[in-house]
């Protein structure tokens, strides 16, 4: 695996209305953004590890904690609606020019997913090479939120948003297991996303991850519920 180019981008927006600064909000006294950074710089087959942010605080925290900042991104990939991929092309297409080679392999990992290992990084890496896919996912299941418990309301009326013909009311233990990602990894060869631009290509396989490490933070209360497994991770770990 060492002798393949991996390209860790970590994408951290400065603008954030669920939670203002969300990036870089402190979870147990650490800026969040430096659990994502610190898990990619103890992985084995991350080559590179650079941080795409518009804002001057993010990068300079950013820094501090060991990651590259070798550009500011620009305001045109920085808006509320801007999308993800367009942004990891940027920073592989800024680093491939900076440093005169063309990577592997790209993988994009956000900065909500705090509880997401370096052994979680590898894994995939070696998932990837190992197997002949193009595209790795990071998932978790969904347990109790299964499709087939869902609903829809049609004016007030309760309907099955999977239609069965019947309302199923098996245990969740009896019913088929159904993944969601789970925003911790998203990783492809360089040729699968620069030619399909997507970070899931024809072969793309899962990684799954199980559901303490599945935390993705978009509300102030993801932080509780991160707080919680990360003091339980310390406290085993004591």
């Amino acid at each position: 695996m060492r002798n393949r180019r991996v390209l860790g981008i970590i994408p951290a927006r400065g603008g954030s209305k669920g939670v203002p600064n969300k990036n870089i909000t402190e979870l147990l006294g650490k800026p969040l953004i430096t659990y994502t950074i610190a898990a990619a710089l103890e992985s084995e087959f991350l080559t590179s590890v650079v941080v795409s942010t518009d804002d001057s605080a993010i990068a300079e925290i950013s820094k501090k904690a060991g990651a590259q900042v070798p550009f500011i991104r620009p305001d045109s990939l920085s808006q509320d609606s801007s999308l993800s991929l367009p942004v990891v092309m940027h920073a592989l297409r800024f680093m491939e020019a900076k440093e005169g080679l063309e990577y592997d392999a790209v993988m994009m990992l956000q900065p909500t997913a705090p509880l997401r290992t370096s052994a979680d990084i590898d894994e995939a890496i070696k998932k990837i090479f190992s197997s002949g896919a193009d595209s790795v996912i990071s998932v978790s299941n969904v347990e109790a939120n299964h499709p087939l418990r869902m609903k829809k309301v049609d004016g007030d009326k309760l309907l099955n948003y999977v239609d069965q013909g019947f309302e199923d009311m098996r245990p969740r233990q009896q019913l088929p297991d159904v993944y969601i990602r789970n925003g911790a990894i998203y990783l492809a060869l360089r040729a699968t996303l620069t030619r399909q631009l997507t970070f899931s290509g024809d072969d793309c396989r899962a990684y799954i991850m199980p559901e303490e490490r599945s935390i993705n933070l978009d509300a102030r209360r993801d932080f509780v519920m991160a707080e919680y497994y990360l003091q339980n991770i310390r406290d085993a770990s004591a």
